[in-house]
């Protein structure tokens, strides 16, 4: 199946995967570099592999999935978009759990896509991510919606987070490493371990998906 036509000498949506299985790597690389206006750039196996071979410019969208041998899909997410800023990071995964398309999408993925997405979806989910949309398998989006409606209205919260704290939590909500999000606030990295520390004690939570979870419930993050 192909996309929609691209107008001629409109450049193609460059794309690379990132998948531990060679044939679906062979596989969804065939699709793309057959169809008209999409060209694969490249294909590795672990998100270490993708880090060494990505350049700095990086592909329009990466297809990533979570299991993967090293570093997992969705902490790779940031070390990813630290290289490759201008990338949208698509998932495209066998998992579908709550906690993981939360985790996903809090470390800065673009959208989130089941393995057994149609070519011709997949194709069209590329294209709107490239565009700046947030693609999301049907059955992905109903448990985002479920987390939505489970996080309802703001919850008053006394968190006595300082300024800079709750700048830094917005920094991890959007994806931020923690020496990127050092170097966006001019300090240190210990620095940032001592903000981080703190937000989980005022917070009461001890990882980064419940303190962003917690500040979005809150309102914090607003």
């Amino acid at each position: 199946m192909t996309s929609p036509s691209t107008p001629a000498g409109t450049a193609p949506i460059t794309v690379g995967i990132v998948d531990d299985k060679r044939p679906l790597r062979d596989g969804l690389a065939a699709l793309i570099d057959g169809t008209p206006g999409f060209r694969c750039v490249g294909r590795w196996g672990s998100v270490e592999e993708a880090l060494r071979g990505l350049a700095a410019s990086g592909p329009d969208v990466l297809l990533l999935d979570i299991g993967l041998p090293g570093m997992s899909g969705v902490d790779g997410i940031a070390a990813l978009k630290s290289r490759c800023p201008n990338t949208q990071v698509l998932m495209l995964t066998i998992f579908e759990e709550r906690e993981r398309v939360f985790e996903s999408i809090c470390n800065g993925a673009s959208g989130y896509l089941l393995k057994n997405t149609p070519p011709a979806n997949l194709l069209t989910a590329i294209r709107e991510a490239r565009n700046g949309g947030a693609p999301l398998s049907p059955s992905v989006a109903r448990k985002v919606l479920g987390m939505i409606q489970a996080i309802g209205g703001p919850d008053k919260l006394e968190h006595d987070l300082s300024p800079q704290q709750l700048r830094l939590l917005r920094l991890l909500a959007d994806g931020h490493t923690y020496q990127s999000a050092a170097d966006e606030m001019g300090i240190a990295l210990n620095t940032v371990r001592d903000y981080v520390g703190k937000i989980y004690e005022r917070l009461h939570v001890n990882s980064k998906t419940s303190a962003v979870r917690k500040a979005i419930r809150s309102g914090l993050l607003g």
